[in-house]
């Protein structure tokens, strides 16, 4: 449907989908739903056509010119003002793919992912338990039902799977134990706080660096946010010194 489809007529004025849906993007999201269906799109146009009235209504008895309706058109109009001078300002700002990349080549490492490490483990209370499930695993039970039968971390419901994972995201025992391990080795029990594991390495990914094509569209509007913050702090300052400030707390 057209947004410049008409869809009432309130004396002379017009209702259109542009204002419905103008409307509905007022809304927020969840509110919003509730209005996408035919039906719902029927009681706000049924709510325009209200505000229409209530619109004809003030205008046939002069409520535009009543003292405290001015007041309150005033600050609207101030407030508005004050957006408007602002977004105009930030609107000079650009950046080009030249400063981008620039930006870029000279701050690399801020563009890197750190080594990880992928790993499953099961965690049991007693070292007794674990040493028991470490012979079970030498036959034909698999780590992962293993983890799921006996393992109290939540990451039991995966087969024990605890996903990739930066240097110091695990208690030090933990990541002690891994260092020296084999891709699919299976480690003896290691002893943390939270009680007796066992670990499986399975993968292990080095440092890389994003590529640029990856990074570009994020980086800048990341650089473009920090210009425009620029452009308004510079220019708060050239006002505070052409206009008189006082604040009193």
């Amino acid at each position: 449907m057209s947004e410049k489809q008409v869809l009432a007529v309130v004396a002379n004025r017009e209702i259109t989908q542009e204002d419905v849906n103008l409307l509905i993007r007022s809304l927020d999201p969840q509110r919003a739903m509730q209005f996408q269906s035919e039906e719902g799109q029927k009681r706000l146009l049924e709510e325009l056509v209200n505000q229409e009235l209530f619109y004809l209504d003030a205008v046939e008895n002069n409520l535009e010119k009543d003292e405290h309706f001015q007041g309150e058109l005033k600050k609207v109009q101030d407030n508005f003002l004050k957006q408007y001078a602002i977004n105009e300002l930030i609107r000079t700002a650009a950046i080009g793919e030249d400063e981008t990349l620039n930006y870029y080549n000279e701050n690399q490492d801020q563009f890197k992912t750190p080594p990880t490490t992928k790993a499953s483990h099961i965690l049991v209370e007693t070292e007794e338990e674990a040493q028991e499930i470490l012979e079970a695993l030498k036959g034909d039970l698999s780590f992962e039902e293993a983890a799921e039968k006996h393992s109290k971390c939540p990451s039991n419901s995966r087969g024990g799977d605890l996903g990739y994972f930066p240097k110091g995201q695990m208690v030090p025992e933990f990541e002690e134990a891994l260092i020296n391990m084999e891709i699919g080795e299976i480690s003896a029990p290691v002893k943390t706080q939270f009680g007796q594991h066992l670990i499986k390495l399975v993968d292990r990914k080095e440092e890389e660096a994003k590529s640029f094509d990856e990074v570009k569209n994020q980086l800048s509007q990341q650089l473009l946010a920090q210009k425009q913050q620029s452009l308004y702090s510079n220019k708060v300052q050239d006002l505070k010194g052409k206009y008189d400030v006082k604040i009193n707390l």
